[in-house]
């Protein structure tokens, strides 16, 4: 029999966008019983079947368009001549996507990522923490639901899962030149926001040197810096609150996303702040 939990978890994980599709009731003759499962994946990877045929196809396409739009929803289907079935049954169906919700790269633990990773607990992000020094990653201060990373950002950056809707990047390293290699990398990447921890001064220094190294206009209008709303507060506590504010409001269509290239110039006035490190 096919483990739909073992399926579910590993996918759960992994950080896999994915959507279960469930059989909660039937009447007549149909091809599936109640508790029968789907788990698609946004690329049209699945595991497990409703009944198979045209009505499996549809439940299919319907659990990607749910999982698209981060939305749950029952359908119903008559298994009649418009579905190629001859059972004459109906079929109900609930979709519920998973891991659907925005992910956070943040790249640095220092003083405010740490603060950030608090500030973030029981929103709708799930936070993975970059940062190869072991000393500072493994904090106790870090909640145990963040991801966290211990290796070289680029190696994290190489594997990770880039998305248009999903993807949320903030950049604080202990170092200016890690903080530049990983904008110039990011900004070839799609996301929905792409920030960086600095005064306007610190980014007017990245972007000389960002269109040195090639880095284009419109690829630099992409970043946020300095990050978050206007607070008043300098300490990492009262930064981090400021930033998890500013991603809050993308996330909720409050404020203009980083994915448009005009983004930079339509977002709110956002604040200075220094890296805390």
């Amino acid at each position: 029999m096919w483990d739909w939990v073992r399926q579910l978890a590993e996918w759960s994980q992994a950080d896999v966008p994915f959507a279960v599709a469930t059989v909660t009731g039937h009447q007549g003759s149909t091809p599936a019983e109640p508790g029968a499962k789907l788990l698609v994946r946004a690329d049209g990877v699945f595991h497990g079947t409703v009944g198979g045929g045209h009505l499996e196809q549809l439940v299919l396409a319907d659990a990607r368009a749910c999982l698209e739009k981060g939305e749950a929803r029952a359908f119903r289907y008559p298994l009649g001549a418009k579905l190629g079935q001859c059972c004459g049954g109906v079929v109900d169906v609930f979709v519920e996507p998973v891991n659907h919700g925005p992910r956070l790269y943040l790249f640095g633990a220092g003083h405010v990522g740490q603060a950030l990773c608090r500030t973030l607990e029981d929103t709708p992000f799930r936070v993975h923490l970059v940062d190869e020094r072991p000393e500072w990653l493994h904090g106790e201060r870090i909640p145990p639901s963040v991801v966290r990373h211990e290796e070289p950002w680029d190696v994290f950056a190489g594997r990770a899962l880039w998305d248009a809707r999903r993807t949320y990047v903030a950049v604080m390293t202990h170092r200016h030149d890690l903080d530049q290699d990983i904008i110039a990398f990011a900004v070839t990447k799609p996301a929905r926001y792409l920030g960086l921890i600095g005064s306007r001064t610190k980014w007017a220094r990245f972007r000389q040197r960002l269109e040195a190294r090639g880095v284009t206009a419109r690829q630099m209008e992409r970043v946020q810096c300095p990050m978050g709303v206007e607070i008043g507060g300098k300490s990492p506590q009262e930064v981090a609150v400021s930033i998890a504010a500013g991603l809050l409001q993308v996330h909720h269509g409050l404020a203009v996303d980083t994915q448009s290239e005009t983004a930079a110039a339509e977002s709110p006035r956002l604040r200075e702040v220094s890296s805390g490190e």
